[in-house]
């Protein structure tokens, strides 16, 4: 899919209980999720008056007290000052600065924080510490660029910015030398509130909070091409439809109340899709399909094909499959939300141009995607390695954990396994102990299993044994009773 293909977005908010969720739809597949629960909160973007607890000059990092549980990290490259001096010479232990979230805790990781603070509006970011004035690489039109670069330069200057700096966003192709100038003007002014707060509280505060999700899905994705934003909470729409009608007048009509009576996740078709994320395994349209296995910082991810289909070559038929995977792997990654390394197995393909196909799909693929991605080439053992930035936990570390059974192994014990244990226990258990009848309790599928191989059991176990099902045990335990 390139990223030049008009495409039909629907978004969709669903608040209840103690979570908001809000679903991205392309052309009527779900493509992204967004997700947020009273218990956690969203603290990315955030800023924080910290206080620096302890300095590590050994790995050029440094922990602060923002004030949460956990103490929060920062490296080297994310504190301002001469990158060429140590972290020590940067940062002293009770030093008060200010930081900004980039990165929530990640499983046993605490949040990540810059000094590099920003401050994101719908056009433009303001960066209080940076001088660099200028447009988004990903707006490609060069008379648009031409434009933009223009009218930033006009309103950005020396006498209005001081030595702050100022990039024009994505979302600004279009936007117009009045909207820009209200959105700069509103930046500062917050900005210099922040200062104000940074400047008369104690650390660790917190000096600036982000918006909520449902609004910062305003700001950043509500687009030309979005057919309709529908809230389920009624204040949410309120607080939406009153945001946009500030920023966005144009769209204000595209944000809507839902009232029905079936859940609008429901409605729309969107809850099946979310509870297809917990599944490992993914199907393709021609038979293929993914298999996803995320552990704490790789994602392995592998391609099979179906049944081969056709008169075409096996090549085309492999090659097919894998352009097929490359698109699906696209829409995983931003779906699931998954970061740090990925690794894809596709199937061999013999011909380098085919190799060298497949990586410019997935490129292609991957553009919707407002993470950073660095994908690179096939290596010689047909592997696509690449990375994938990640601010927040996986939707799948999200909805699930460890399983109380398995410990995170995945798989349990096979029938025939426990029941070879279950024999070499009873031996050891029996030894030296003649006659006597035994009682075995298990789960009810294994106790069936079991009834299969009954004789043989009493045989090597030389006595006679009960069965006993009890649905109370999990699938590895037992209980041997000597009657």
């Amino acid at each position: 899919m390139g990223n030049n293909s008009r495409i039909k977005k629907e978004i969709f908010a669903n608040t209840s209980f103690e979570e908001t969720r809000i679903a991205i739809v392309e052309d009527g597949r779900l493509s992204e999720l967004f997700w947020e629960r009273r218990s956690s909160g969203n603290i990315v973007g955030n800023i924080y008056k910290a206080r620096v607890e302890n300095v590590l000059p050994g790995i050029s990092s440094a922990f602060m007290d923002i004030g949460l549980d956990k103490n929060a990290y920062i490296y080297i490259s994310d504190v301002l000052g001469n990158q060429k001096d140590p972290i020590d010479r940067l940062l002293k232990k009770d030093q008060e600065v200010m930081v900004q979230v980039t990165k929530a805790a990640i499983s046993t990781k605490g949040m990540k924080v810059t000094m590099d603070v920003s401050l994101p509006g719908r056009f433009l970011v303001l960066t209080p510490f940076q001088e660099f004035v200028g447009v988004s690489k990903s707006i490609e039109d060069a008379t648009e660029r031409g434009r933009l670069s223009e009218i930033i330069r006009k309103i950005a200057d020396p006498a209005t910015l001081g030595t702050k700096g100022c990039i024009v966003r994505t979302e600004a192709e279009g936007a117009t030398e009045e909207e820009l100038q209200i959105e700069i003007k509103y930046l500062l002014k917050l900005w210099d509130t922040v200062q104000g707060r940074f400047d008369t509280s104690r650390a660790p505060a917190l000096l600036h909070k982000d918006m909520d999700m449902t609004l910062q899905v305003a700001r950043d994705i509500l687009s030309e091409e979005t057919a309709i934003y529908m809230l389920d909470n009624k204040d949410d729409f309120r607080n939406v439809e009153e945001f946009v009608s500030r920023i966005s007048p144009e769209f204000k009509e595209r944000v809507k109340y839902y009232d029905g009576k079936t859940p609008i996740f429901k409605a729309f078709n969107v809850e099946k899709e979310i509870e297809d994320l917990r599944k490992i395994k993914v199907p393709l349209p021609n038979g293929g399909s993914l298999i996803i296995q995320e552990a704490e910082s790789l994602c392995a991810i592998d391609v099979n094909t179906g049944r081969f289909t056709g008169s075409k070559s096996q090549e085309e038929t492999v090659t097919a499959t894998n352009l097929e995977a490359a698109q699906e792997v696209a829409r995983q990654l931003r779906l699931r939300n998954i970061g740090g390394i990925i690794v894809i197995d596709f199937i061999d393909m013999k011909k380098a141009s085919n190799r060298h196909k497949l990586v410019e799909n997935l490129e292609a693929a991957v553009k919707r995607d407002r993470a950073k991605i660095r994908i690179l080439p096939v290596t010689r053992l047909g592997l696509v390695e690449m990375t994938r930035e990640r601010k927040r936990e996986s939707t799948f570390s999200l909805l699930t954990e460890e399983c109380p059974e398995c410990h995170g192994a995945g798989r349990v014990l096979s029938s025939e396994s426990i029941i070879i244990k279950i024999q070499r226990e009873i031996q050891s258990i029996t030894m030296g102990r003649p006659g006597g009848n035994l009682r075995v309790v298990v789960h009810p599928i294994l106790c069936e299993s079991l009834k299969k191989k009954q004789a043989l059991l009493e045989k090597n176990v030389h006595r006679g044994v009960k069965l006993t099902a009890d649905p109370q045990l999990t699938w590895e335990d037992y209980r041997i009773i000597l009657e």
